[in-house]
């Protein structure tokens, strides 16, 4: 995790679901003007856009379709819909529609427009995988029990009643998905170059100062 000066800072995160690592990776892009880009969205809009579309050939109308994505429409409400989660499982194992994903998201990590200093990428597999050569690296992790308590509180605020003992064994399982992928590329696993963020008994605000200290030391 070399840095050298005036070139980009690429800060690749990975971590358990419900850990903070969207609000921790937001705070950072914003305090270090870096190009931000939740990876896991971009198989929820590829799900979304064929609920919409049906189209008959999938990977053929995703290629044509990703090529055009924005960062903008990464940020609408109905990537959140049940529907778009349970599409999104379907899909997401298909190894063409993966290696669509990797291009785009190499191309966010790596092309870096004007007005940015870097990017930011936050998600399962972004440290030894999308950006294997990332000044700075990092593994945000907490309790299950922490995760899960925060994931309740989430969608309560959507409006959804999931229950705090569904969300745990959700979050459970997920992990065990996340962790014995059977591709390694795929998998969440903590690189022995990545900073470990344990943010069982942090903040948002606490976690952000912690990284930046982090980041500082080598940046400034």
């Amino acid at each position: 995790m070399k840095s050298k000066k005036n070139s980009p800072i690429l800060v690749a995160i990975d971590s358990t679901a419900g850990s903070g690592s969207t609000s921790l990776s937001l705070k950072l892009a914003k305090h270090y003007k870096l190009r931000y880009l939740d990876t896991g969205k971009v198989y929820r809009w590829c799900a979304l856009q064929i609920i919409q579309k049906k189209p008959k050939n999938k990977i053929k109308f995703l290629k044509k379709k990703i090529n055009l994505l924005t960062l903008k429409e990464l940020q609408n409400k109905k990537l959140i819909d049940d529907k778009v989660a349970q599409v999104t499982s379907q899909i997401s194992s298909d190894i063409r529609l993966r290696q669509l994903v990797l291009n785009f998201q190499k191309q966010i990590a790596y092309n870096i427009p004007k007005g940015y200093k870097g990017s930011i990428l936050n998600g399962r597999d972004i440290t030894h995988n999308i950006v294997p050569d990332a000044t700075f690296k990092f593994y945000v992790t907490a309790s299950l029990g922490v995760r899960s308590k925060r994931r309740y509180k989430e969608l309560k605020k959507l409006g959804k009643n999931d229950s705090y003992k569904k969300i745990l064994k959700s979050l459970r399982n997920r992990d065990k998905s996340d962790k014995n992928r059977a591709k390694r590329k795929g998998k969440l696993i903590k690189t022995k170059d990545s900073y470990l963020i344990n943010t069982t008994h942090l903040s948002i605000k606490s976690g952000f100062l912690k990284i930046k200290k982090i980041m500082d030391r080598k940046i400034k």
